[in-house]
């Protein structure tokens, strides 16, 4: 079988601790689950059917890799190396905070190897598209650019208003999306509430045409695929959800 002519960029796809951070950390369990992306690798790796995927399994709540260099507290709490989470909760014990020299390990050990894997990735291969896959919760938390409006749509899929890719693309993604999951076509948010993050729009068009992906977590982080006692989740739906994304992906090249 061909593999499909994408690159699968999966920067939230994990909730491991740094052990650099050993000692320094306030954050619970709970807090580290809502913070995160969670169960997206279940939800978009599709292994060697894809031209290649990029994932991590270190938590976005100690190094987010879809931020910039310079995306810092204090401007920031909810930067590269972040204070807080995404619900305003603090990640370090107080004075245990990581100074200079702690950040810059950090960022050396598991922010530029995602990026040098990225372009790597960029040199070596031949693509169509890139997708940077991620989960949003239903409802926005409080660093959020959408947190005083209502519940989110089910997907939110973004080019950074047409600047990472063509606008034609970014519908027939829609489209796709709307027929291998049957959900509604109103359903699918373009550009609303995210326009693209840092990995989009840094490699988006440079060369190939990239898009940000949202699933929302009201389709599988909630009865009666959900336990919220031991944050698990029926594998046998993560595996239906991964097939519905993998036949998205079908249809979409079949029309281009």
């Amino acid at each position: 079988m061909n593999k499909l002519p994408i690159l699968l960029s999966i920067p939230h796809g994990g909730i491991r601790q740094p052990s650099e951070l050993e000692g320094h950390l306030s954050i619970t369990n709970k807090d580290l689950f809502d913070d995160s992306d969670p169960f997206v690798v279940e939800l978009y790796d599709l292994g060697d059917k894809v031209q290649r995927v990029i994932k991590t399994d270190i938590a976005r709540a100690f190094v987010d890799l879809n931020r910039s260099l310079q995306d810092m507290p204090p401007d920031n709490p909810d930067g590269l190396i972040k204070s807080k989470t995404c619900y305003d909760k603090p990640i370090y014990a107080n004075g245990k905070e990581p100074d200079d020299s702690l950040k810059t390990m950090l960022i050396e050990l598991y922010y530029r190897p995602y990026h040098q894997a990225i372009q790597k990735s960029i040199d070596e291969l031949d693509l169509k598209l890139c997708l940077d896959c991620h989960s949003m919760a239903s409802t926005a938390p409080y660093f959020s650019p959408d947190k005083n409006n209502s519940k989110r749509p089910l997907f939110c899929i973004s080019n950074n208003d047409g600047q990472t890719s063509s606008q034609e693309m970014l519908e027939l993604l829609a489209d796709s999306i709307s027929e291998s999951y049957s959900i509604g076509r109103q359903e699918i948010s373009l550009n609303n509430p995210f326009h693209g993050g840092h990995i989009t729009r840094t490699y988006g068009n440079n060369p190939f045409p990239w898009i940000q992906v949202e699933m929302n977590r009201d389709l599988y982080l909630s009865k009666p695929w959900f336990n919220e006692e031991t944050l698990s989740v029926d594998t046998t739906h993560l595996q239906k959800l991964n097939n519905q994304f993998e036949n998205t992906l079908e249809h979409f090249f079949s029309k281009i």
